[in-house]
């Protein structure tokens, strides 16, 4: 009788994006441990690094650390969440598809089942091209460039700031053979969408600068009850960008829990203008270097 009434144990895994870290979830981790959700990161292999460590890193080196990383908390918790940023979104719908994925939600945020943002070069399928010439994918580099993912400008200035000091949240390049395993990775998550079996959430920006709403809507449509929200202030990193708040209460009010538990920023009144009688809009972004503080808090470890 105890077992009955004994609440039910919640995690949720977290999967980073490419080159990333646990800072490409924003305060993801500080909201869902408000909620009463214990959250686990994983560091993808090749990262918390180098970017020459993604050389030789392929697909199934991040399947194998993300499967291994699922089941031990699988024994752990009555109720397990996967939620994936960018690359990790890819991750996080290719384990749940192998996994059989039931005890828990899927959250599936910027998912780049596609690469045809409005920033991608016109000759972006020229790669594939490139893949199959001897040691070329080893010796180009993709680099970061503006607008960095992020709409914010204040946000934009905090990651040309940490590049410039050497932070290593995010590195500033990937070699285009690290691309080549998410293109075969892409190409794994489109195959078998129907057979998903949790409830999944799909968050996009319409003007993700990486990957186009097409993806979310590709998704949306094979998975089968999945519920699409698709964001109008933002591109790719949406934890992040101006609507980092919304994208919170999202995934929490999915989840079962308190919307309310995001403490919704306001925007600073510059010295000298009079206060507003409205409230602000609670997407306009607080300081860099208050969000910095807060994603550091944040992260587990």
């Amino acid at each position: 009788m105890n077992d009955l009434l004994r609440p039910q144990r919640t995690g949720a895994l977290l999967i980073h994006g490419l080159g990333g870290t646990e800072f490409d979830m924003g305060t993801l981790h500080k909201v869902l441990a408000r909620a009463g959700v214990e959250t686990h990161g994983v560091t993808l292999p090749g990262h918390a690094g180098q970017p020459e460590d993604l050389l030789d890193v392929r697909v199934e080196d991040w399947m194998q650390e993300v499967t291994q990383r699922y089941r031990e908390l699988r024994t752990q918790y009555e109720v397990l969440h996967v939620i994936g940023m960018c690359l990790g979104a890819l991750l996080a719908v290719e384990l749940c598809k192998r996994e059989s994925h039931t005890c828990g939600a899927l959250v599936v945020l910027s998912a780049p089942v596609f690469l045809d943002g409005w920033s991608t070069p016109w000759y972006r399928g020229l790669r594939y091209l490139l893949y199959h010439v001897p040691g070329v994918p080893r010796r180009i580099r993709v680099q970061e460039e503006d607008p960095y993912g992020v709409k914010s400008e204040l946000v934009r200035a905090f990651i040309k700031a940490g590049f410039a000091r050497g932070d290593g949240f995010h590195y500033q390049w990937v070699p285009l053979a690290c691309v080549r395993q998410v293109d075969r990775l892409r190409g794994m998550v489109q195959q078998g969408l129907e057979h998903l079996d949790c409830p999944t959430l799909i968050m996009h920006a319409e003007e993700d600068e990486l990957t186009s709403p097409r993806s979310a809507r590709f998704l949306g449509s094979r998975i089968p009850g999945a519920t699409v929200v698709m964001l109008q202030d933002s591109y790719h990193m949406i934890c992040v960008d101006h609507e980092r708040d919304r994208v919170m209460r999202g995934v929490l009010t999915f989840l079962g829990k308190d919307p309310e538990l995001v403490r919704v920023r306001k925007r600073p009144v510059p010295k000298g203008e009079p206060v507003p009688l409205l409230a602000p809009s609670p997407r306009a972004p607080q300081p860099a270097q208050s969000l910095l503080s807060e994603m550091r808090q944040s992260c587990p470890g």
